[in-house]
């Protein structure tokens, strides 16, 4: 049975970092990155103790297994790992609905198990992040390389919306938005 919840000790860290490392574009076949999608930012356990300290992350857990996670970060700590903090300086410079983009948590990752795929479990993940974290925060943000149209399709599928684009790493990304203040966000 698979339970959502916040991530609470090392050894689940541990397993974040397990499934991170399998789903890391550099470990998957090009197909496979094509047709599931992939991820770019690899994280170490001192960088995600740090996360978990100001932010924990959500995770789904089958018995002890972590089968999927979404990460958390706040914009200052997200400065301390080179990807997040070009992230967030493009994130400062974007407007949404002509304002700047202030008091959001960021989507450091988010990643679902190979075969835990197709259980929407990336919407369940969401449901709880802006359960824990949207009397806190405005907005969640984050970017989806645009080669990664699976990604994008579930961000946009939960209501995120494009607003920028940024090129990092010889990779064009979009920044998408996830407006919590809207009634209709779910």
């Amino acid at each position: 049975m698979l339970t959502l919840q916040l991530v609470t000790n090392k050894a689940e860290l541990e397993g974040v970092l397990a499934l991170q490392q399998a789903n890391l574009r550099k470990n998957i076949t090009e197909e496979e990155a094509e047709s599931q999608g992939f991820l770019m930012a690899e994280y170490d356990l001192p960088f995600l103790t740090l996360l978990q300290s100001s932010s924990p992350g959500i995770i789904a857990k089958d018995g002890d297994r972590v089968v999927a996670y979404s990460l958390v970060a706040l914009p200052d700590t997200a400065r301390r790992h080179a990807l997040l903090a070009d992230l967030v300086e493009n994130i400062e410079r974007c407007q949404f609905e002509g304002k700047s983009v202030e008091n959001y948590a960021i989507v450091a990752q988010l990643c679902v198990s190979k075969e835990y795929r197709g259980q929407d479990l990336v919407q369940r993940l969401y449901g709880a992040f802006r359960d824990h974290y949207a009397g806190r925060y405005d907005f969640c943000v984050t970017d989806v390389a645009q080669a990664n149209a699976r990604s994008l399709k579930a961000h946009q599928k939960r209501g995120f919306q494009v607003i920028d684009t940024l090129n990092y790493g010889g990779i064009t990304w979009d920044i998408v938005l996830w407006d919590w203040n809207k009634k209709s966000a779910s």
